[in-house]
């Protein structure tokens, strides 16, 4: 599951600028059309640059897409963002899908122990109308699936990490699950509170995380704003936002988009711009953004691009596996819940969005699922569909409708300790050529905010150097890590 650094959202007085290309004068080529490539594209083409965005897969969206199932439109898996994630909504007001995809008025987060004694099986994390750390003293007060004694130490721990300088390059090294038991909080306060929003939103237990990088997500989700965790996900398939209304807003400004293109090389030309090959194929350019994950960027380097290249090869993935289950009936009577004491950990209700007309359709995102990423079907099958009727009584008459998973192996990258310093900027030593991803150094884990914001960023360096203003860009920087 996914996901932010100014939660009050973006200052009120950036323009809406969407510019129109110029026929003559600078061109870019944008490669890669996930959310990344999408938003290098936009902030580009509105600047008045010509710009070409090529994508390899037959859609745009990246990792965040739908595909169709019989009657159902499939999303491959759930993502949210946070109200923190300002770079995302500014996205979203771009491509104007910000009524599809809107923010809780209030974080509310159910709790389910599926081992829970009766009457305490359900806690809430919520936060109150009042200032920061107070907004959650009431939640964590009455949560019932910590002691009295786990609560306090997680009080304590808050405040600790409040205190902690994000900019300190030993946060990288360290893990995040050793700071945590240095600091009291005990396996129990791990799995109930610290994994269950950093397995989420890091897509790696405590003890496999970067604290630099779950120290930033604590700070700024929950100990910045009262209102920076407040929960937003897309009320119709993903593809309705990153495809078919992204695509609508690249068209508008005049962006050449091109699917099922996949770029084979790039390369400086005499002139002093940039050769990219496709099958076909020669586009000249003067700039050139490379939005592909770290693997892809590497192969397409030139030579002195980055003084140490291989260093992309050693940011490692990690894997999401998403279940999707179809009752005949409705078993579940809220949005979405997290779970503990059951290898489920967070489900969504997704029938609304996915078109279904009876019964119900819930998603499971389980991330950080290196142990079950290749496992079959019926052994999930076996696994969840009892987990769901421990945790939902309504589940144990209700028919199975349709069962089926969808894997991403490589969804994030893996935000181990020591992460941090593989991870380069979007200025390479090439002069006009540029990086986007969500693993390039954004400061932010790989969420779609930090996609969005590695766009920004690259298209932010790339118009410095065509001599075009970005004042139409979002200042979304000024406090990453």
């Amino acid at each position: 599951m996914s996901d932010g650094t100014h939660p009050e959202g973006p200052p009120a007085d950036i323009p809406a600028h969407h510019g129109t290309p110029s026929a003559s004068g600078a061109s870019a080529v944008v490669v890669g059309g996930g959310l990344a490539g999408i938003t290098a594209a936009l902030a580009l083409a509105d600047a008045g640059v010509r710009v070409t965005l090529l994508e390899g897969r037959p859609r745009l969206g990246g990792l965040a897409f739908s595909f169709h199932r019989g009657e159902l439109t499939v999303d491959n898996g759930q993502h949210v963002y946070l109200r923190c994630c300002t770079a995302y909504r500014w996205f979203l007001d771009r491509i104007d899908a910000s009524a599809l995809a809107p923010l809780q008025d209030r974080l509310d987060v159910p709790v389910l122990d599926a081992n829970g004694t009766p009457g305490r099986r359900l806690g809430r994390l919520r936060r109150d109308a009042l200032p920061v750390p107070l907004h959650l003293g009431r939640s964590l007060a009455t949560y019932p699936h910590l002691s009295l004694a786990e609560r306090a130490r997680v009080g304590r721990a808050a405040l600790a990490l409040r205190a902690l300088d994000l900019a300190d390059p030993a946060l990288d090294a360290q893990d995040f699950g050793s700071w945590l038991a240095a600091h009291g909080q005990s396996a129990r306060a791990v799995e109930a509170l610290w994994d269950l929003v950093g397995v989420a939103t890091l897509n790696a237990v405590a003890g496999d995380a970067s604290l630099g990088l779950a120290a930033m997500v604590f700070r700024t989700g929950l100990l910045s704003d009262p209102g920076a965790a407040d929960i937003g996900w897309a009320r119709v398939p993903l593809g309705e936002l990153h495809d078919r209304l992204a695509r609508k807003a690249l068209d508008s400004v005049g962006v050449r988009t091109e699917v099922r293109t996949r770029v084979t090389s790039i390369s400086p030309n005499e002139n002093g711009g940039w050769s990219v090959q496709v099958p076909g194929e020669h586009i000249e350019t003067d700039a050139v953004v490379l939005a592909v994950p770290q693997g892809e960027a590497h192969d397409l380097l030139p030579a002195g691009a980055l003084d140490a290249p291989e260093r992309l090869l050693e940011i490692g993935t990690a894997p999401i596996l998403n279940v999707h289950v179809v009752y005949d009936r409705k078993v579940l009577g809220c949005p979405f819940f997290a779970a503990l004491g059951s290898p489920v950990q967070w489900v969504f209700d997704r029938t609304e969005a996915s078109g279904l007309r009876e019964g119900q359709y819930l998603a499971l995102s389980q991330s950080a699922a290196q142990d079950e990423i290749d496992e079959p079907v019926s052994v999930l099958r076996e696994r969840y569909l009892p987990e769901l009727e421990r945790l939902l009584p309504a589940a144990r008459g209700a028919e199975v409708k349709d069962f089926f998973v969808t894997r991403e192996r490589t969804a994030t990258f893996a935000p181990c300790p020591g992460v941090g310093r593989l991870r380069p900027g979007a200025r390479t030593k090439a002069p006009g050529l540029y990086l986007a991803g969500a693993w390039t150094a954004t400061g932010w884990p790989a969420t779609m905010e930090s996609a969005v914001r590695s766009g920004v960023s690259a298209a932010g360096a790339a118009l410095v150097a065509l001599g075009r203003s970005g004042a139409h860009l979002p200042d979304l920087f000024e406090e990453a890590a």
